[in-house]
């Protein structure tokens, strides 16, 4: 090859590098992009509209990964229901401060007094019909 092709080809190779986009920039650190949130928090306010939770009004923004709920229920079990609902949509990290009513705290307790629902049965053993 001659030095003016070679020269050429050498010049021309950064110029192709530079039009690619710079990378986006993570917030704060956490290693998600502002892209990144928008779209888990998108993910998870479809999975909450087509959940029974969805009708308390819960509230939810994703911030570097890390998805922040708020709101207030009757029901204990829809605060658990909200954090794994942000798990599975990709959440680093929950901050859950989902109020539970008193009354909620109260039915939840007397479900515990009254102690299992179902029947345990062991394997092995024989079903009554």
């Amino acid at each position: 090859m001659s030095p003016l092709i070679v020269a050429i080809f050498l010049l021309a190779a950064p110029l192709g590098a530079q039009s690619k986009a710079p990378p986006a920039k993570s917030i704060a650190g956490q290693g998600t992009t502002a892209q990144q949130d928008k779209e888990m928090e998108a993910v998870i306010r479809a999975k909450l509209a087509k959940s029974k939770i969805g009708k308390d009004g819960f509230s939810v923004r994703v911030q570097g990964g890390v998805a922040f709920w708020d709101g207030s229920t009757n029901v204990v079990q829809h605060k658990g229901a909200a954090t794994r609902m942000a798990k599975t949509a990709g959440a680093k990290r929950v901050v859950n401060s989902i109020r539970v009513s008193d009354a909620g705290k109260e039915a939840a307790s007397a479900n515990l007094e009254q102690g299992r629902r179902r029947a345990q049965v062991k394997r092995g053993e024989v079903r009554s019909q």
